[in-house]
C-alpha cells in the first residue's frame, strides 16, 4: 500500500457510478488487449474500500506526520505543559502541517494518477503505479543512509539505485529516518526550557525558598518567553523546513 492510493480513493469517491453497472459484487478480471489483466470496477472499488483501513498506518509510517507530532509533543512537555494544547489540536495541526508539506507530491499525484484515471486514458493498476513514484521519491529524499543500508542488508536483496528498493524495505528504513530526525529536532527545542527550569531552580535554591516549586515560577516564565519570540512560528517553520522536498 502506498500513500498513492489513499489519493485514488479520494479521486474514486468523486467518481460517479455508471447506471449500467450492476449493483452485485464482481470478483472478476478483463483481460485487456496488450495481453495484461486489469480488475472490474466493483473489485476496484472494494480494494480502495479495505485500503482506508489502513489509512492510519500510511499516515504515520508514509509521511511527515510522525516526525511533526513528535516534535509537538516533546516541546509540550519542555514547557511543563501536560494537557494544553490538547491531542486532538496536536493532531490536527500535525495533519494540517503534513498536507502542507506533502501538496507537491499530492498534486503529482493527482497530475499522474488521479486525473488520467477518471478521464478513463489508464487503468486502475496503471494508476497505482503511477502515484507510486512521487510518494518514493519524497520518502528518499528524507531517508538517512545508515536505516536504508540497514534494511537493504536484512532483506538480503542487492539494487543497483536507491529507486530500485522495493516499498516493503523502504517504508521500514524511512520511518527509522523520521524517529531519529524528530528526536533530534526535540533535543534542540528541549534545550532552551531546560535552562530556564534550571536557573529558576538555583535562584529559589539560593533564596532558600526550597518550599517553593521551581515549575510554579519557571512556567509563566517559558510562556512569556516562548510567546515573545513567536515560539509557534519557529517551531512550525523550523518543521517544515526540515523536510527535504524532492525535485
Amino acid at each position: 500500500m502506498n500513500r498513492g492510493l489513499f489519493a485514488l480513493t479520494l479521486g474514486l469517491a468523486a467518481a460517479p457510478v455508471h447506471a449500467a453497472m450492476p449493483t452485485g459484487l464482481t470478483l472478476m478480471k478483463e483481460v485487456t488487449g496488450s495481453g495484461g489483466a486489469s480488475y472490474s470496477l466493483d473489485v476496484q472499488t472494494l480494494l480502495v474500500i479495505t485500503g482506508l483501513a489502513f489509512l492510519p498506518g500510511i499516515l504515520l509510517l508514509m509521511t511527515g506526520f510522525t516526525r511533526i507530532i513528535i516534535v509537538l509533543s516533546v516541546m509540550r512537555q519542555a514547557m511543563g505543559l501536560q494537557t494544553t494544547p490538547p491531542n486532538m489540536v496536536l493532531s490536527a495541526l500535525a495533519l494540517a502541517l503534513s498536507v502542507f508539506v506533502m501538496r507537491g507530491v499530492i498534486q503529482q499525484e493527482q497530475t499522474l494518477a488521479i486525473d488520467p484515471y477518471l478521464a478513463g486514458q489508464i487503468s486502475f493498476n496503471q494508476a497505482v503505479a503511477a502515484a507510486k513514484g512521487p510518494e518514493q521519491n519524497f520518502m528518499l529524499a528524507q531517508t538517512r543512509k545508515a536505516p536504508l543500508h540497514l534494511f537493504v542488508d536484512l532483506s538480503g536483496g542487492h539494487y543497483a539505485t536507491p529507486k530500485d528498493v522495493p516499498m516493503t524495505v523502504l517504508v521500514p528504513a524511512f520511518a527509522t529516518s523520521e524517529l531519529e530526525t524528530a528526536f533530534q529536532i526535540s533535543f534542540l527545542i528541549y534545550v532552551p526550557f531546560v535552562l530556564i527550569d534550571l536557573a529558576v531552580a538555583s535562584v529559589l535554591m539560593s533564596l532558600g525558598m526550597i518550599m517553593v516549586s521551581p515549575t510554579l515560577i519557571s512556567l509563566p516564565l517559558k510562556l512569556l518567553m516562548f510567546v515573545s519570540i513567536h515560539g509557534w512560528v519557529l517551531v512550525l517553520g523550523t518543521l517544515a523546513n526540515s523536510f527535504v522536498l524532492p525535485p
